[in-house]
């Protein structure tokens, strides 16, 4: 751990981080190709690993991809300029060094860590039928319990994928008799899970809640999505449009006492979250204004809440009108990734990329201290004509967040 680097890249940045991009590839997926990632790079971590399918934001948690997980997998980078040497350390070391200069008191304090991380996912396909793990259950294996949410930025969204719709839950009157044939039937070809389920079809610019315990099967949309800093999951369902799903994800993050035990795989399932008759009307998010709408073009920029429902993390949407320079102030620290537009932040110059090369730096995610956020970061648009539009995740119960 390097920690005059660290501290040297603080003091580069006035108390904002530049972040290398982490891309993560799923064996189980097809990539959808939205992520700006160069045609030629999806699969640079090998056939064997699966295509490049997520880039994660703010991550100070490892990616949990089996024997086969690179070094630092999942783990975002800060980048330290000497000269015209660029040097990188690991946010994570920067997180311990920093402490609550950098996260702020209250989460060094309580967490010891950047307790969340957000991401790209971006399939061509839907997921199978998965379940995170809640507080209990995620104990078993020595992790936290896994609430996220999820919105669908138009920005990287010119098509929808097959199939943008995702399953939640289950139907109402579904029984446990039902669920646990199907994981019995896990091995003899298409368990047909979802046939107990409801789809949704997914909508450009909103978003939905999914606490631990809760059954979906995402569907095909690119998403944003803010999550508690944790890797646990399990996969309930067997075949996806043709793709067998290996039963060892059935067992992913059982103990070793329990693989077998589809007993214990029911109990991971939070009955009375996947059986709400009004499920939807519970977890779907649409953007809410932080501040009143007809005051935006005198300030010279608007904010949306696109994740609000979770204690655990929130999320906004932040636009810079076409050649404005405004100064906003946020209460806590925050990742930060560009959508669309160029321009400034602080002493940094921000950029959204058309496309990136498999190892390349970029000027378009960062990291602001708490410090930063509350003496305001000042932000301008260079453009006279498009707006500038970043989303910000935050940690546990931002102080902001009033819906």
């Amino acid at each position: 751990m390097d920690t005059q680097l660290i501290q040297s890249a603080f003091a580069q940045g006035e108390g904002i981080l530049r972040l290398t991009p982490a891309w993560v590839p799923r064996v189980f997926c097809t990539p959808g190709r939205r992520i700006k990632l160069h045609p030629d790079d999806y699969y640079s971590l090998g056939s064997e690993r699966g295509g490049i399918n997520e880039r994660w934001f703010s991550s100070t948690t490892p990616a949990d991809n089996g024997p086969l997980t690179s070094v630092n997998e999942g783990l975002s980078s800060l980048v330290q300029l000497d000269g015209e040497r660029t040097n990188t350390a690991l946010l994570r070391d920067a997180v311990e060094v920093l402490q609550g200069t950098l996260i702020g008191d209250r989460l060094w304090k309580e967490y010891g860590r950047w307790p969340m991380y957000s991401k790209f996912f971006d399939n061509k396909n839907p997921l199978p039928h998965h379940i995170h793990h809640g507080i209990r259950h995620a104990a078993n294996v020595g992790q936290w319990e896994k609430p996220e949410a999820y919105f669908f930025p138009p920005q990287v969204n010119n098509y929808a994928g097959d199939f943008p719709h995702t399953y939640f839950g289950f139907e109402p009157g579904t029984t446990k008799a039902q669920v646990i044939d199907c994981l019995r039937a896990f091995s003899k070809g298409d368990n047909k899970i979802t046939t107990l389920s409801r789809a949704y079809r997914l909508e450009p610019g909103t978003g939905w809640d999914v606490p631990p315990g809760i059954m979906h099967a995402p569907g095909s949309l690119c998403t944003y999505e803010p999550q508690k800093a944790s890797d646990v999951f399990a996969n309930y369902e067997s075949l996806v449009q043709g793709r067998v799903i290996e039963e060892a994800l059935l067992w992913k993050d059982t103990p070793p006492e329990h693989v077998g035990d589809y007993e214990y795989l029911l109990d991971v399932i939070d009955w009375d979250l996947n059986l709400d008759p009004a499920f939807g009307a519970h977890r779907f998010m649409r953007p809410q204004p932080v501040h009143a709408i007809d005051s935006s073009e005198e300030d010279g920029y608007f904010e949306e809440w696109v994740c609000y429902k979770s204690t655990a993390f929130s999320a906004k949407q932040l636009t810079v009108l076409p050649g404005r320079s405004v100064t906003i102030r946020d209460s806590a620290a925050y990742g930060m990734i560009m959508m669309q537009g160029h321009g400034s932040m602080g002493v940094w110059d921000i950029e959204t990329p058309v496309m990136i090369r498999f190892g390349q730096l970029t000027y378009d995610e960062f990291f602001v201290s708490e410090q930063a956020a509350c003496g305001g970061v000042t932000i301008v648009n260079r453009s006279q004509i498009d707006p500038l539009v970043m989303l910000k995740h935050f940690g546990p119960e931002n102080p902001d967040l009033i819906i």
